[in-house]
């Protein structure tokens, strides 16, 4: 490890991101800057929702203001250097910068996996459960989920992390994307790779089943108990609190599966940047638009907040 701290010296990773497309630099930039401030605008203002409304302090919501602030987090690390690349003529980040990104990226990509897993823990135990539903989701549960998710994603990313720091990298060497991603850190290595390879795999397949396994188990298990509700539109009322949260699952995990099990070959190196823009910054801004459209009590909100604004201003 003494090794691997020494040689990182000096080691320089130079990004192409959307080079290949020298006239589309500055529209590229544009829209990208565009895509971040709404994102972060959209996130923080979903965070004040959910703080200011008292009607909105409930499991589900605090669970979505957490998804907001890991939303703001993981687009936060990735779109800087994205937009530096864009503009600038300096493509290159150190080894530490590199490992410094991956980590908090990896952890965001962790944690928001598993976010998603605990409301959807969240919308089995409102449906199936409804009037335990308090008491089962007790603030000391909901601080435990959250505290655990934050605990396993942080623990991931510093074991992938480490296999990263054991290997060698070559002085320079050049990376088509525009981030830290595993695989790409891994094609800059000098060493033998395979092992670091195998920990990426197993860390991923276990997160990825375990998360879905909890998914797919909590919806199945509300869809039977609605099935048996004789009540009139209890599946169309129960369809439509889940949709929000289905429509989240289906974009994270759909991009994640697409990223690691379809997109393998050199060939499609730039439709693996778009859907890494698309995971890292689109999902980011289209999560507090998801939750939030069909949502009473979010919108009453929000149109206080802008008329007490304008009101200010006046």
């Amino acid at each position: 490890m003494q090794h691997s701290r020494n040689q990182s010296t000096g080691i320089l990773f130079f990004f192409l991101g959307f080079s290949e497309y020298p006239n589309m630099q500055v529209p590229l930039f544009l829209m990208f800057l565009i895509i971040y401030t709404i994102t972060v605008l959209e996130n923080i203002g979903m965070i004040l929702v959910i703080r200011i409304n008292a009607k909105l302090h409930t499991p589900m919501y605090f669970f979505l203001s957490h998804l907001s602030f890991i939303d703001l987090c993981y687009t936060t690390v990735i779109a800087p250097k994205l937009l530096d690349l864009l503009i600038t003529e300096d493509r290159s980040m150190s080894l530490k910068g590199c490992i410094i990104q991956f980590y908090f990226g990896c952890t965001c990509v962790v944690a928001q996996t598993f976010m998603l897993a605990v409301m959807a823990y969240d919308r089995f135990v409102a449906i199936c459960n409804p009037l335990l539903y308090t008491v089962a989701m007790s603030r000391r549960l909901c601080a435990l989920l959250v505290t655990g998710t934050y605990l396993w994603s942080g623990l991931c990313a510093t074991t992938l992390t480490y296999f990263l720091l054991a290997l060698s990298y070559c002085k320079s060497t050049i990376i088509n994307h525009f981030c830290c991603e595993y695989s790409a850190i891994l094609s800059a290595a000098c060493s033998d790779s395979s092992f670091s390879q195998l920990a990426c795999l197993l860390v991923c397949m276990f997160n990825e089943i375990c998360s879905l396994l909890i998914i797919i188990v909590s919806y199945v298990v509300i869809f039977v108990t609605v099935i048996k509700i004789p009540t009139k539109g209890a599946l169309q009322k129960a369809l439509s609190t889940c949709a929000p949260h289905l429509t989240a699952i289906s974009f994270c995990h759909g991009i994640i599966l697409l990223l690691y099990c379809v997109l393998k070959s050199k060939s499609s190196l730039l439709l693996v940047k778009i859907v890494t823009v698309f995971y890292s910054m689109v999902i980011p801004m289209l999560n507090p638009l998801i939750y939030s459209l069909r949502n009473k009590d979010v919108k009453e909100t929000l149109r206080k907040l802008i008329h007490v604004k304008i009101l200010s201003h006046s």
